[in-house]
């Protein structure tokens, strides 16, 4: 896979007119490799990890993606992470900057793995991430997660894929 690119993603399968359907398949057991790969930073506020703000976060942030005409198209991905019990960031991929949005830039290399279930498994599938790519002889880093459907979405579909996203640190030198 090519540098700052992502498996792609197909708006155009979309029976509920909110989230697309997601395809699991492109996206298990890959090497993502971003060098200064640009995003939109947004924050959204938690109580004990449950997101409080998430809906008007992310809606305020694709309007203003959408108005900097600035949207991923078929690389779309946001990518969310904890920040405390109290705090979350997502990542929004994006082409250019978006004016009232924090720039964020990600370089490295990261190890994608595809889960499904309820978010609340979110705890289990970090550990088994970490643990798969320990087996592998890589060191893993700081893990975002890619809520590829809203919850109404993924009780339409059948489906929850959540996928972990996670670095790969670089090997120790002696």
């Amino acid at each position: 896979m090519q540098t700052n690119q992502t498996p792609t993603y197909d708006a155009s399968d979309n029976p509920t007119g909110c989230c697309p359907r997601f395809q699991p398949g492109g996206w298990d057991d890959r090497v993502l490799e971003f060098e200064d790969k640009r995003f939109a930073r947004a924050t959204t506020r938690s109580l004990f990890h449950i997101p409080l703000d998430m809906g008007p976060v992310f809606s305020r942030t694709q309007r203003r993606i959408e108005a900097a005409r600035a949207e991923a198209g078929d690389q779309f991905v946001v990518l969310s992470r904890d920040l405390s019990p109290w705090r979350a960031e997502h990542l929004f991929a994006v082409t250019a900057p978006v004016a009232g949005v924090t720039d964020h830039r990600l370089s490295g290399r990261f190890r994608t793995r595809v889960f499904e279930g309820p978010f609340a498994d979110q705890p289990k599938w970090l550990r088994a991430a970490a643990e798969e790519m320990r087996s592998r002889g890589e060191t893993p880093g700081e893990t975002w997660f890619f809520y590829t459907t809203c919850p109404k979405c993924a009780k339409a579909y059948g489906h929850n894929y959540v996928v972990a996203v996670t670095r790969i640190q670089p090997a120790a030198t002696a």
